[in-house]
C-alpha cells in the first residue's frame, strides 16, 4: 500500500514454553481391570456358573459364590487382571450373551 509506514524488520520471539510431565491417572493397561457381571432375568445359575469356570479357570465353589452375589447384589466383579486378560474373560462369559463391562 503506498503511503503506509514501512514495518520494521523484527524477528518474533518463540514464547516461554514450560514442559510439564504427566501425572499418571491409572487406567493403563497395567493397571489392575475388573470384569463386572450384571445379573440378568435370561441364564440359569448352571449356565452363568459353567461360563464363569471356562471364562476365569476359576472352581466350581467360586464361581458358585459368583452367581450368588450376581443374583442378590446385581453385580459383582468376577474377575481381576491386566486389560487384555479382562477382555479375553469378558469374550468368553459374552459367548452366551452374559452382560458385562470392563473397568478400570
Amino acid at each position: 500500500m503506498l503511503g503506509a509506514p514501512a514495518e520494521p524488520d523484527v524477528e518474533p520471539v518463540p514464547p516461554e514454553v514450560e514442559e510439564l510431565e504427566e501425572e499418571d491417572e491409572g487406567g493403563g493397561t497395567d493397571d489392575p481391570w475388573f470384569v463386572v457381571l450384571f445379573n440378568d432375568e435370561v441364564h440359569t445359575f448352571e449356565e452363568v456358573i459353567g461360563q464363569l469356570i471356562k471364562a476365569t479357570g476359576c472352581s466350581r465353589g467360586e464361581a458358585e459364590d459368583m452367581a450368588w452375589t450376581v443374583h442378590n447384589e446385581g453385580k459383582a466383579d468376577v474377575y481381576e487382571g491386566t486389560f487384555e486378560e479382562c477382555f479375553e474373560v469378558q469374550s468368553v462369559l459374552k459367548e452366551i450373551q452374559l452382560v458385562t463391562e470392563i473397568q478400570g
